[in-house]
This record gives C-alpha cells, sequence and structure tokens, in this order.
C-alpha cells in the first residue's frame, strides 16, 4: 500500500500536534509542517499566541517546517496559507494536509477550499469529535500541554503556565458544564503550547510569567524557551 504523503498543518497547540500525532499513528508520510504565523493577534484562521516556538517544536519533532508571516487580514492570510501549501506540493511532494480543526466551519471550508485548488486531500480526524472525550484521550497519551492563555469567565487563573493533570481535565469539564464554554476551547477560551509529546525526541523547556490582561484574561509570557533532553 502506498503512503499518502502529507502535510500537516502546525500552530504548535494541542489540536495540530494530536493531529499529527494520528496522522502517524494511521500511516500517513508527514513530509512537513506547515505554519502561517498571523500578524494580527484576532486572525480569524490561525493559532497565536507562542506561535513562534513551532520552530523549535519542528526541531523536536525531527521534520522540515514551512513558515510564513502573514498580515493576518481575511483575504490576505488565505493566499499566504495558499502560498505556504503549494511550496508544501512543489518541494516535497505533498498529496495531503493534515488539521486539527474540532468546530470551526470558517477554518474547515477554507482550508478544504484551498485543498480543492491545489488537489490536496483533506485529514481532519477530530472533526466534530466529542470534546470531552478528546481533552482526556490527549493527556491519556501523554502529551504535556501548557496553558498560555485564558480568555473566559469559568476558567481559574491558575491553569495558565500549567501543564494539564487529568484532574486538571476533569476540573475543566466540569467547569464547562456549569459556565456553558467549551470544554476543548474551541470558542477561544483558552490556548495551548504542546512541551511534549511521544512523537517529540527532546522536550520544550520554557520560563515565564503571568500576567493579567482583563477582568477573566490572562496571560503566560514565555520569555525564555530551549529544547532539552528528555
Amino acid at each position: 500500500m502506498v503512503k499518502v504523503k502529507v502535510a500537516s498543518l502546525f500552530s504548535g497547540g494541542k489540536d495540530s500536534t494530536y493531529a499529527l500525532h494520528w496522522a502517524f499513528i494511521k500511516g500517513l508520510k508527514v513530509k512537513c509542517l506547515v505554519t502561517v504565523k498571523p500578524r494580527k493577534q484576532d486572525s480569524w484562521m490561525f493559532h497565536v499566541p507562542c506561535i513562534e516556538l513551532t520552530t523549535l517544536q519542528a526541531k523536536a519533532l525531527g521534520l522540515p517546517h514551512i513558515y510564513v508571516e502573514s498580515s493576518g487580514e481575511k483575504g490576505a492570510e488565505l493566499s499566504d496559507l495558499y502560498q505556504a501549501l503549494r511550496a508544501s506540493v512543489k518541494r516535497y511532494g505533498v498529496e495531503g494536509v493534515v488539521v486539527g480543526g474540532l468546530l470551526s466551519d470558517y477554518q474547515r471550508l477554507n482550508v478544504n477550499m484551498i485543498c480543492e485548488r491545489l488537489n490536496l486531500s483533506v485529514f481532519a480526524p477530530f472533526w466534530r469529535k466529542n470534546h470531552e472525550e478528546y481533552m482526556r484521550e490527549i493527556v491519556d497519551l501523554g502529551f504535556k500541554v501548557m496553558v498560555t492563555a485564558i480568555d473566559v469567565y469559568g476558567l481559574p487563573s491558575y491553569l495558565v503556565g500549567k501543564v494539564l493533570t487529568k484532574k486538571d481535565v476533569e476540573e475543566i469539564i466540569q467547569r464547562a458544564r456549569k459556565y456553558g464554554f467549551n470544554p476543548a476551547f474551541e470558542g477561544g477560551e483558552a490556548e495551548t503550547l504542546v512541551l511534549d509529546a511521544p512523537l517529540f525526541k527532546k522536550a520544550l523547556e520554557v520560563k515565564g510569567k503571568v500576567v493579567k490582561c482583563g477582568e477573566y484574561s490572562w496571560r503566560y509570557v514565555i520569555t525564555e524557551a530551549k529544547l532539552v533532553d528528555k
């Protein structure tokens, strides 16, 4: 059986890292990671916090990395994604794209349209998956997921800068049920950074500080990041 050559859209957070893990487990041939860094903080398409650390994560994974910057404007960021994926086809012979989207129709439709133009298959393994089950799976598989931002009433600030444990996940699920936010943070309730995962050959070590940005808004500002032996 011929393995499909794929590029994996990669933001460094839990969803894209888990999707990459899935691709390897399913026998897809991952040729590269593709990251688009928007200059706007409120990009409609892309994850923003700590995205520059994907360069270190790519080294930890031992994978080629196509990293491009974008203005973050709606039309421009789609054009930039198209060019990045087009580069993956030219350089690595990519035939498909792996995405970690869970719920956003806007993101899904735009990725699908771009991939259709490039004649690329789309693999979205976690689309509409049960979000509570999904969060439990990530921690059970050994992903070290740090919360880097919170922007919702109901999530405790002590989670910012913390690597999620099974206990934390259960508390997030219970609070999501109580306060009505998405337990997998698909509404922008929180942002994450993966410090280690089963595919990582080295782990990411970071230092920083927690900053309060609003009544229910906190950020973990990373001041130092490096790869360390596992």
